[in-house]
């Protein structure tokens, strides 16, 4: 049959003898044409040609006509469109289960027209249903079309898709950067640092003071610093000063309306998304060793039992006479060098502060911390210690929130006040029968209720304080502006127009909180996908879904508290030996699963 296939030179010859005609010949008379007989091998190579998808000769009712020229030419059009299509089709076909990396020259237009579908879907901003049906034939032909994850795989594979790249944060005011109108104007403002400001002639030179400022070694915009001194009277007064952003940046401006719509900087496993531009956030607000910097400067002298017994809030000159990393600091105190005691000075009235907050009824949980952070697309587990240096700052910090809080009460000022409800903790005998540590430790966090935000004061039951108000990073935190703003103030704002700040700022706040945690749990998942086969030894601390045997379990190795699939018959501080069932970060998928050890 294939040999008996009409050649190309009889088909056009028949062609143009019957085109002229317009006769409609029988099969017989048609495969005598072609062939000169009519052998039933040729009969029926010429009918299968004839329905085969030429386009020569309309076959119809056993007869045979010549299409004319002018039928002709939509008609080869029109195959010729298809073989194009067919060809395009099966280039992307070929691309997509070749699953490598793709550049645009590789790519028809609409191929790339189909990637960006692709990757609208994957994010979520487009449903499946929404797709062309010659895209989602193709992808059904490769199995994808049902879950979003698949595509983030393949558009992976093709290099299309940033495998660390956060769905939560597209399109917010986070992922936009800075715009150029908002660049010009830090750089304006930072070339005016130097010149005079309206707040200038109220400040007090604090710049002969021993102050340090302590952070992580990879911290650059400095928010705080510390000093200590000796009073005229003898008494020995803690000062804490804090970065004085609003020294340039008036209510109102571009760059105060930026940093009210993004409430916070952003703390990345990748590295961390400024509130203020960066020429300004670790540059002239920052309070670098050696520079003269503008600052608020809170100061509290204490009693014995560590209870406040005076205090006070200027605007100052400030300058740090070196930065110390934790480490450093924690070197300090321990040695405490006759030349240099200051800072073992400073922790032994900072331990009484802490001593007094907890007769006060605060909490003290503090643990090692473990975070994942990326360095250079790896994720790295770094662990945080709860050391002298740390505790002391923490408690430095909360002072200089509470003396805040005091002042804005003194003056009868709105101020964006932080507090906690009283929560019903368990009885001592409860807590006593339980691990000292993480184990009781969740018993505990498990009763307390979420932070509030509100512009009168109130108690805050895990700080054990009557009032307090978050003062001390105004370059990270919008509502620390606030206070500063109200505290400076002729006329401060109402109680009702600093809570609709508030609560904008809240919304925004909770919006950074939920990307921050999901960039954790994605670069958690990165982690554990490189440590398949891996077991942890871990501790049963509650249950989170005793229906689906889903408990909290604490990794010390890790320093994380982490949910996991446990043994039904688990109890708080049962030991439990730890391993990976699954994990995908492309999925947001990581299942533990814990036995008894």
């Amino acid at each position: 049959m294939a040999a008996a296939k009409p050649r190309p030179s009889a088909w056009g010859a028949a062609w143009l003898l019957l085109k002229d005609s317009g006769e409609a010949v029988s099969l017989q008379e048609f495969c005598d044409l072609l062939y000169g007989n009519t052998e039933p091998l040729q009969l029926s190579a010429c009918w299968l040609a004839l329905v085969g998808g030429q386009q020569w000769f309309r076959w119809k009712q056993g007869h045979v006509q010549a299409r004319t020229l002018e039928e002709l030419k939509p008609l080869r059009r029109e195959r010729r469109l298809k073989a194009i299509a067919e060809e395009e089709e099966r280039r992307w076909l070929q691309l997509l289960k070749r699953r490598q990396p793709t550049t645009a020259d590789q790519c028809s237009a609409l191929h790339l027209q189909w990637l960006e579908l692709l990757k609208e879907t994957a994010s979520g901003r487009r449903e499946l249903s929404e797709l062309p049906d010659g895209l989602r034939q193709s992808l059904s032909l490769l199995h994808l079309t049902q879950e979003r994850s698949q595509l983030r795989h393949l558009l992976v594979d093709l290099g299309q898709w940033d495998p660390h790249q956060l769905l939560s944060l597209a399109g917010t005011v986070w992922s936009e950067g800075f715009s150029e109108s908002l660049v010009l104007e830090a750089q304006r403002l930072e070339a005016e640092a130097e010149q005079a400001q309206p707040s200038d002639p109220t400040r007090v030179d604090l710049c002969q003071q021993r102050c340090v400022t302590i952070d992580d070694d990879d911290t650059r915009d400095i928010d705080d610093g510390l000093a200590i001194e000796k009073t005229a009277a003898g008494r020995t007064r803690i000062w804490i000063h804090v970065a004085d952003p609003g020294r340039l940046i008036p209510a109102g401006s571009p760059l105060d309306l930026e940093a009210r719509k993004r409430a916070s900087s952003l703390y990345l496993a990748q590295g961390n998304v400024p509130m203020f531009p960066d020429k300004l956030s670790t540059g002239v607000f920052s309070l670098r060793a050696g520079r003269r910097t503008a600052a608020w400067s809170t100061w509290a002298e204490l009693n014995e039992d560590g209870s406040l017994s005076d205090y006070g809030m200027v605007r100052s000159w400030v300058k740090p006479i070196y930065r110390l990393s934790y480490d450093d600091a924690d070197e300090l105190i321990e040695l405490a060098p006759p030349q240099d005691s200051d800072l073992a000075d400073l922790e032994g009235l900072l331990n009484a502060r802490r001593r007094w907050r907890l007769s006060q009824g605060a909490l003290q949980m503090d643990l090692p911390e473990g975070r994942i952070r990326a360095r250079e697309g790896l994720a790295q587990l770094e662990v945080t210690e709860p050391s002298n240096s740390r505790q002391m700052v923490a408690e430095a910090m909360i002072l200089a929130g509470a003396v805040a809080a005091q002042l804005g009460q003194d003056r009868g000022i709105a101020l964006p006040y932080r507090s906690q409800l009283p929560a019903e903790l368990p009885g001592q005998a409860e807590l006593d029968a339980l691990p000292d540590g993480a184990v009781r430790f969740a018993a505990i966090k498990r009763c307390l209720s979420r932070g509030l935000m509100g512009t009168k004061p109130a108690a805050h039951f895990s700080l054990g304080l009557p009032a307090y108000v978050q003062a001390t990073s105004p370059i990270r935190r919008y509502g620390d502006l606030l206070v500063q703003r109200q505290l400076a103030a002729e006329e401060p704002l109402s109680e009702d127009a600093l809570q609709e700040l508030v609560n904008a700022v809240d919304a925004a706040i909770r919006e950074g909180i939920a990307i921050s945690r999901e960039d954790q749990r994605h670069w958690q998942q990165v982690w554990f996908e490189g440590q398949k086969g891996q077991q942890w030894r871990a501790q049963f601390l509650r249950w989170l879904r005793p229906q689906d045997n889903l408990g909290l379990v604490r990794i010390d190795e890790l320093a994380m508290d982490l949910a996991a699939e446990c043994p039904s018959h688990a109890t708080p501080g049962d030991a439990l030996l730890l391993r990976i069932q699954s994990v995908d970060s492309l999925q947001d998928q990581l299942r533990l699963v814990a036995s008894a050890s």
